[in-house]
């Protein structure tokens, strides 16, 4: 699983600061918002290769990214109650 954040500005990586590398550019289609409780909004996204992508309104630079099998299973699980130990 791929987790993606906008390119930060560019500096001198830190301890505290590590750089990450520029995200390359994806053309992805987002579903509109999944929304609860009021701000807490995800959205689910494809893009031409096939890959699948959940992210938030909030931050819509950062996503977490892998194939449709992998994320569909991540969403199985969490309906199982696979990360209600998070709750």
């Amino acid at each position: 699983m791929n987790l993606t954040t906008a390119a930060p500005t560019p500096t001198a990586p830190t301890a505290a600061a590590p750089r990450i590398p520029a995200q390359p550019a994806v053309d992805i289609t987002w579903n509109e918002a999944f929304c609860s409780e009021g701000a807490n909004c995800f959205r689910f996204g494809l893009d031409d290769a096939g890959r699948a992508y959940i992210g938030s309104t909030l931050t819509p630079d950062a996503y977490v990214s892998d194939s449709v099998e992998a994320l569909r299973a991540l969403v199985r699980a969490v309906k199982a109650g696979a990360a209600d130990h998070l709750l």
